[in-house]
């Protein structure tokens, strides 16, 4: 089920987590975000914990003075990608294996495409597929 299906928000969260300028940074504990629409962007940084692939708190005062999600929680739940990592971030430490890409003669990190899914072969210049990106198994060129 999709996230945003699972949360309970207003119209006009919904609009500021889409248009404010957050910033992202995975942790251990879970998502730490930073709102730099702010003039002191470290005075609106907090962190939001996931829960079974559900933002479900968040330590900025809006979250527990009002019912349902705050900005920070849709933000993330928005943006599937991070929701994603976040999710696998902490499936590693909570047990799993976590695997770090490694280099190979070409100099492209995390060239392990043993998976099917991978398009890699198809695009040009040694470009990753998003698959690989998504995964970690490789990374985008500078």
């Amino acid at each position: 089920m999709n996230p945003l299906e699972q949360l309970e928000f207003t119209s006009r969260v919904a609009k500021r987590a889409q248009y404010e300028a957050f910033e992202f940074e995975l942790t251990p504990a879970g998502v730490s975000v930073r709102n730099c629409s702010h003039a002191n962007p470290a005075d609106h940084e907090y962190l939001v914990t996931i829960s079974e692939g559900l933002p479900t708190a968040c330590t900025c005062p809006a979250d527990a003075r009002f019912d349902g999600a705050c900005k920070h929680r849709l933000a993330i739940a928005i943006r599937e990608p991070l929701l994603d990592a976040a999710q696998a971030q902490q499936m590693a430490a909570d047990g799993g294996t976590a695997t770090s890409p490694s280099d190979d003669e070409t100099g492209v990190t995390g060239t392990d495409t043993t998976d099917d899914a991978c398009d890699c072969s198809d695009l040009r210049d040694d470009f990753p597929c998003w698959e690989c990106v998504r995964t970690g198994r490789r990374s985008l060129p500078d």
